[in-house]
C-alpha cells in the first residue's frame, strides 16, 4: 500500500515537478501556453484553458471536502468556466491551479494510513485513497490532452506563417 507521502509525491509529480511518467507536468506544459493558445478551440475539443479549469475545479473541491467533510462540487459544473477575458485572467487561473495543487498535496500528505482507508464523504465515492488515486489518474489523462492540443495549436500557427 502506498503511504500518503507517496501519493502526495505522485500528485506533485503530475502537476508541479515530475517528468518520469509523461516527460512533463502541468507547470512545465502550461508555462509556455499563451492566452491565445489557451483559449483556442480545435473543432469540438475542449480548450487548454477549459481543461485547466476543469481539473482545478475538482482538485479544489476535493481539497475543501478533505478539510470540511463536505463535498460541494458537481460534475455538471466542472466545465462551467466563463470565457477568459484577458491574459491576466489566464495567468491567474494557472497560478491558482499550481498553488492549489500544492495545497492538495499537503492535505494528502497529512493523512494517516487509517484515514486513507476511510470512506470519503459517502460510501458511493469509496475511500480517500481511491479518490486521491483517481485525482492523479484524472490529472494525467488531461495532461495528455493539454500536451496534444498545445502541439496542434503550435503546428497550425507555424503552417499559417509558412503557408
Amino acid at each position: 500500500m502506498e503511504s500518503a507521502q507517496q501519493l502526495a509525491f505522485r500528485f506533485r509529480e503530475v502537476t508541479l515537478n515530475g517528468t518520469w511518467i509523461a516527460n512533463t507536468n502541468y507547470k512545465l506544459a502550461l508555462s509556455t501556453v499563451t492566452f491565445e493558445q489557451a483559449t483556442t478551440k480545435i473543432g469540438s475539443l475542449n480548450s487548454i484553458a477549459l481543461l485547466t479549469y476543469h481539473l482545478h475545479y475538482y482538485m479544489a473541491g476535493v481539497t475543501e471536502a478533505m478539510r470540511t467533510g463536505q463535498l460541494t462540487i458537481k460534475d455538471s459544473l466542472s466545465f462551467g468556466m466563463s470565457p477568459l477575458a484577458s491574459d491576466q485572467v489566464w495567468q491567474q487561473l494557472k497560478e491558482n491551479f499550481l498553488s492549489d495543487s500544492e495545497q492538495f498535496a499537503d492535505e494528502v500528505e497529512s493523512l494517516t494510513e487509517q484515514q486513507l482507508q476511510e470512506i470519503f464523504i459517502d460510501a458511493r465515492y469509496g475511500t480517500y485513497r481511491r479518490n486521491i488515486e483517481s485525482m492523479i489518474e484524472h490529472a494525467y489523462y488531461h495532461l495528455g490532452q493539454v500536451v496534444l492540443l498545445s502541439k496542434l495549436i503550435k503546428e497550425r500557427a507555424e503552417e499559417s506563417i509558412v503557408g
